[in-house]
């Protein structure tokens, strides 16, 4: 049979074959013989879990029988195996213990890329050094794969690039999706404090200086220490994933970091307590959008909004990016989109410059933890599109610790309307449990043309134009969605004695007590109808008159309705001949009826 042998490197493990499959290219001397019976000896590498490759331009053949010795500080480990068509060790005992650590941990740590200041090559901006790594994932990788980087003294830059194959796959089964990140010397503990920058798979480059960083990271000193390369596999295809990551270390002086860019003021003069119109998803250039700060600014303008929240995928970068764009008209509220593997989470109004980590599922009970975070850092905790039909956007945290929901998020699309439908269960087990309940909210999610900022839009009753106002109106549901500024509507309930409740507030009323509900709404074009849900259901309808405009009033008691909410849809496709409603085009929050 064939057989490779490959041996260590004096002071430094390679072995580690509990990695059989991930593949990690590493300066190790190998020794292949008994190639057709001859006395050929190629010289080829072997890393850490047991991945050869020759570095001549010598084939593997798929099937080849494998001998890996591991030698570390004079201790010896033998590994046998087969290799697979990229020339990887595969042992199924090795597969399945990093199978059982990957569903642990989700974390994979390869060996680190080492640079010496002393090797950099000239160029005219002065030395630098590359080192290209390439690997495999197998199906079932970890979340997350650490690339570690040894920074010497003396770098000014540091710029990675990455890429990774996309093999045709059957049609329902998912092919590769691989993100990136990178950690500075600080480390990776859970918590982010070493985080600096994140851009998911929206790009295949960045760089980092004290000077700049490409959108999605955050400028400052490339200090010496270990950083740490992050490749999140989010879908490996049944293949595996092969991958090749290029580091790129410039040295010379370090420049100085720009003094920091202002962060948007958490007050605007606003109108005093009003209604404000606001969108609090949005991407830009930051993460994965395709509108810069400013042409996202200019829409929110264009859609008569008063407000809107910046929440990028898994970084801060932009909290800066906003300066000069706010004004008396736009308050601009920095938050994160925290987007991790089991659904997305809006942090509405964060403090400008806080970071909220991401790396965690809900079997690592980890989100309360993160969850209080966001609060201490005085935002609100949203799940984003519970029912979103992307990859990873299903939410399995529960609600516990939420403050409100995304209930309807850009076009209305059937995953909304599941939403609403779990939400609106969730208002009936409030009305007969302890009386707490969730809002609702909606957003655009908006990330590129033709996707319209502020479809949907929040429309929320504040004291004034300030994050902690708005963030006040929010979480006590005095707030409805609606598609367009064009829309306007009021919503009340009138008792006797001239007691009266708005949205998200409660009608104290005996049981027998006769309500008045009462909407006005204009703006909506011809064709819609307007719906009043209890927690009996529909109990009211009416069509709007083609002019958009309509006064309706229907009356009830408490005993026969506990709350009371609004919706404004507009006509089925069908003709209504499912029973299915047709998209919405505005809905409130409950207002609550009985003395509870």
């Amino acid at each position: 049979m064939d057989l490779i042998t490959a041996a260590a490197g004096r002071g430094r493990e390679y072995g580690a074959v509990e990695r059989a499959g991930y593949t990690h290219w590493a300066p190790t001397a190998v020794a292949r013989t008994g190639l057709g019976g001859s006395a050929d000896r190629r010289v080829g590498a072997a890393g850490r879990g047991g991945a050869v490759r020759s570095l001549s331009a010598m084939e593997l053949s798929t099937g080849l029988s494998v001998r890996v010795t591991h030698a570390y500080n004079g201790v010896t480990r033998v590994s046998d195996g087969t290799l697979d068509s990229g020339g990887h060790l595969m042992q199924r005992r090795d597969v399945l213990r990093l199978s059982a650590l990957a569903g642990a941990a989700g974390v994979l740590t390869l060996d680190p890329m080492t640079f010496t200041q002393a090797d950099a090559a000239g160029t005219a901006d002065g030395p630098e050094q590359t080192r290209t790594l390439s690997g495999h994932l197998p199906t079932g990788a970890p979340d997350f794969v650490y690339v570690p980087v040894e920074v010497p003294r003396g770098v000014r830059e540091i710029a990675v690039s990455y890429s990774y194959d996309k093999p045709t796959v059957p049609a329902g089964t998912q092919g590769n999706a691989c993100d990136i990140g990178i950690f500075d010397e600080r480390g990776t503990e859970l918590g982010g404090r070493g985080f600096r920058g994140w851009s998911g798979g929206a790009r295949t480059e960045f760089a980092i200086s004290a000077e700049e960083a490409t959108p999605g990271y955050l400028a400052g000193p490339v200090k010496a220490g270990t950083w740490h390369v992050v490749l999140g596999p989010y879908t490996v295809a049944p293949q595996g994933l092969d991958y090749k990551i290029t580091v790129t270390l410039r040295y010379g002086a370090p420049g100085t970091t720009p003094e920091q860019g202002a962060y948007p003021p958490q007050r605007a003069k606003g109108r005093g307590r009003a209604w404000y119109r606001g969108d609090s998803h949005l991407h830009t250039v930051h993460s994965d959008g395709k509108r810069t700060p400013a042409e996202v600014v200019a829409a929110a303008r264009a859609a008569g909004l008063d407000f809107i929240t910046t929440t990028e995928h898994n970084t801060i970068s932009s909290h800066t990016a906003f300066e000069g764009l706010w004004g008396d008209d736009l308050l601009i509220l920095t938050g994160e989109e925290i987007t991790t593997r089991n659904g997305h989470v809006v942090a509405l109004g964060t403090d400008p410059g806080v970071f909220i980590d991401w790396r965690y599922r809900a079997r690592d009970n980890r989100f309360g933890q993160f969850a209080r975070k966001v609060r201490q850092a005085g935002g609100l905790v949203i799940p984003a599109h519970p029912h979103g039909t992307c990859v990873g956007c299903n939410w399995k945290f529960g609600f516990n610790e939420a403050d409100a929901v995304e209930v309807w998020n850009a076009d209305f699309t059937p995953d909304d309307e599941i939403t609403i439908s779990e939400w609106d269960n969730t208002l009936v087990a409030a009305s007969r449990g302890d009386g707490r309940w969730l809002p609702a909210v909606g957003h655009s999610d908006a990330h590129r043309e033709p996707q319209v900022v502020g479809l949907p839009q929040t429309v929320v009753l504040a004291d004034d134009l300030s994050r902690t106002a708005l963030q006040e109106g929010i979480r006590a549901g005095r707030s409805w969605i609606a598609e367009s500024s064009k829309i306007d509507l009021t919503f009340e309930a009138v008792g006797g004695r001239g007691k009266h409740a708005g949205i998200g507030e409660r009608l104290k009323v005996g049981g027998a007590a006769e309500v008045t509900v009462r909407l006005k709404v204009s703006g909506v074009g011809s064709g819609c109808s307007v719906r009043f849900i209890t927690d009996q259901g529909q109990l009211y309808g009416t069509p709007v008159p083609d002019s958009g405009e309509l006064s309706a009033e229907w009356r009830t008691t408490a005993s026969y309705a506990a709350y009371v909410r609004a919706e404004v849809r507009r006509a089925p496709a069908d003709g209504g001949a499912s029973g299915i409603p047709g998209p919405m085009a505005a809905m409130t929050n409950p207002i609550w009826l009985g003395e509870r």
